[in-house]
C-alpha cells in the first residue's frame, strides 16, 4: 500500500483549512503558498475533496475554500477515501473472487485484520485531533 502524492497533499490543504477553520475562506493560492505547493497542482487534489462533500468552494471576489463541516466531523477515513480510489492492502480482503486461493488462505486474515487496523485508525482520528 502506498498512499498517493494527491492524497498526501491533499491531506495537507484539509489539515491547512482545519488550523484556521475559524478565518473562513481561504484562497487556493494562499494554501499553495503556506503549503509551499503549486497552486495549478492543488487545483486537481481539491477536485475530489471538494466532489466528496468535505470542502466548500465559492468562486470570484472574496471567494475561496472552507471546510464543509467542523473540524471535529471529518475523520482522515474521509479525506483518505475521497482522495483514493481505495485504500486496500490486498485485493483479496475485500474480493474473494480475486484470488482463487482466497477462500482458504490462512495469510489472508493477517492481511485482513491489517487493513481492518488500518481503517480502524484512519476513521478515529479527525482533522481537530491533527491540529490540536
Amino acid at each position: 500500500m502506498k498512499i498517493s502524492t494527491k492524497t498526501r497533499y491533499g491531506m495537507r490543504v484539509m489539515l491547512d483549512l482545519a488550523a484556521r477553520y475559524d478565518e473562513g475562506r481561504a484562497p487556493l493560492k494562499d494554501i499553495a503558498e503556506r503549503q509551499g505547493l503549486s497552486k495549478k497542482y492543488l487545483e486537481q487534489v481539491v477536485a475530489p475533496l471538494a466532489a466528496a462533500g468535505l470542502l466548500t468552494v465559492t468562486r470570484g471576489y472574496a471567494g475561496g475554500y472552507q471546510l464543509a463541516r467542523p473540524p471535529r466531523d471529518i475523520t482522515l477515513a474521509d479525506v483518505v477515501s475521497a482522495s483514493e480510489d481505495g485504500l486496500e492492502l490486498m485485493t483479496c480482503t475485500s474480493d474473494l473472487l480475486a484470488c482463487e486461493r482466497a477462500d482458504g488462505c490462512p495469510s489472508r486474515r493477517v492481511w485482513g485484520g491489517l487493513q481492518n487496523a488500518v481503517n480502524d485508525y484512519l476513521a478515529s482520528q479527525t482533522l481537530a485531533d491533527m491540529v490540536a
